[in-house]
């Protein structure tokens, strides 16, 4: 790892031993994947592989724009390189996609993805469907060290960090499924006559919108890999999602907040939970470390949060332990006295096998979003989506972990020999 890159801070909560950061594991056969890679990153490569400066840099160029933009998988598609080269290229390098193990789709239209990586490592993403938006939940880590006590997730191992290809990746396997690449994700007859550079969608027909980085694993503890992907996903030649339209989410690693918002500067959200010292030390262990004081004054100094683009404060409701008039009351007062342009999603908890909470009932969370709404604060209720395949929030957990290996690799097999 270069000695520039971010350093390794404590993380609390029962982990294995295992050093976080790591080696990406090289392909058996040599090659490098491309995806997940910048235009200066492509262009690095493609100068160690030999090309010269130039031709390096126009290469580059090309093949980002087939990556990112139009969706292929295989260089003899991108027919602008010259049919000599491609055969090269093919050879030295592979347009890779995260391999799905199992996809499940809820009744609510919701999809659930299980994933595995190259070095065996499982984990899942998820994306939710709604009338005026698709939000894809991206994961940032291979299990959680935080140990939120609500959070299924949180009762994982980290086993260690998503690569930017790894993170990227699934924003591309998003577009392959809902077809969303130009020509319709090259899986429809084109008219011989018609323009081959013509989407065949505009960007606000998309199925796909918005990210938010709230699946497995705390974003922050994965800066590097969470930022260089997410630009990635940002740039205007490539997938072209607007900063405006991804949300990171953190349980409030407060040393990196303000990194967060000037290197990446995307909208925040913050997994709050609860609003004293007792109970959010309890349920978000990470407040031992980082108090709440020190979060909503980071939250207060977060770049570029105003009136437009507010930060969010996630609220998980629990019968009988963070759902009070006196709690909702409080969330008032500290919004208030740190100033903070928020708005608080509350959210139903999800039950998970052997949960230690129960969900508070419907009257009290409208109650506590009535209190805090007369306060001028938005505070809706967020829907439940996915609860039946275990992918709402707080849900996520490998289902390598309630599936054998066996039944997983079996699984896999009978996909691949689907697909022929």
């Amino acid at each position: 790892m270069p000695e520039a890159a971010t350093p390794l801070m404590p993380i609390p909560g029962h982990i294995d031993p295992v050093p976080v950061p790591r080696a990406i594991t090289p392909r058996e056969d040599g090659r490098v994947d491309l995806v997940g890679l910048s235009r200066p990153q492509i262009k690095a490569e493609l100068t160690a592989a030999g090309l010269d400066e130039r031709q390096a840099k126009l290469r580059a160029k090309q093949i980002f724009h087939w990556l990112y933009h139009r969706g292929v998988t295989d260089f003899d598609a991108m027919t602008d390189i010259a049919k000599t080269q491609r055969p090269w290229l093919a050879e030295r390098f592979v347009i890779g996609r995260p391999n799905v193990v199992e996809a499940q789709v809820s009744s609510d239209g919701t999809r659930k993805w299980l994933l595995r990586s190259d070095d065996g490592q499982d984990y899942e993403m998820v994306f939710i469907p709604d009338a005026d938006r698709g939000t894809l939940c991206v994961s940032s880590q291979v299990g959680c060290t935080l140990n939120c006590r609500f959070c299924h997730t949180g009762t994982m191992r980290l086993v260690r960090n998503l690569t930017p290809g790894e993170i990227v990746g699934q924003v591309m396997l998003a577009r392959d499924a809902l077809g969303e690449w130009p020509r319709g994700s090259m899986a429809v007859e084109i008219d011989a006559d018609e323009d081959d550079d013509a989407p065949q969608y505009t960007t606000d027909g998309r199925l796909l919108t918005n990210i938010v980085m709230m699946g497995m694993g705390e974003p922050l503890y994965n800066f590097d890999n969470v930022r260089d992907a997410l630009k990635v996903v940002m740039d205007g030649d490539g997938l072209a999602l607007s900063k405006r339209r991804i949300t990171l989410s953190t349980s409030g690693v407060v040393p990196m907040m303000a990194r967060a918002g000037e290197e990446i500067g995307v909208n925040l959200a913050v997994s709050l939970h609860a609003v004293t010292k007792d109970v959010r030390d309890e349920i978000v262990p990470i407040n031992r470390k980082f108090g709440i004081e020190d979060l909503l004054q980071a939250c207060a100094d977060y770049p570029g949060a105003n009136n437009a683009r507010r930060i969010t404060f996630e609220y998980v409701m629990l019968k009988d332990k963070n759902d009070s008039d006196e709690d909702a009351r409080e969330l008032v007062r500290l919004i208030r006295q740190y100033r903070l342009p928020a708005k608080v999603n509350l959210i139903p908890f999800n039950p998970w096998p052997g949960a230690p909470y129960e969900c508070s009932t419907p009257e009290r969370i409208k109650r506590f979003s009535d209190i805090v709404f007369e306060a001028g604060i938005s505070a809706p209720v967020r829907t439940p989506r996915g609860r039946d395949i275990m992918a709402a929030c707080g849900q996520l957990k490998s289902a390598s972990e309630k599936k054998s290996r066996a039944e997983l690799d079996r699984l896999a097999e009978e996909k691949q020999a689907a697909l022929g």
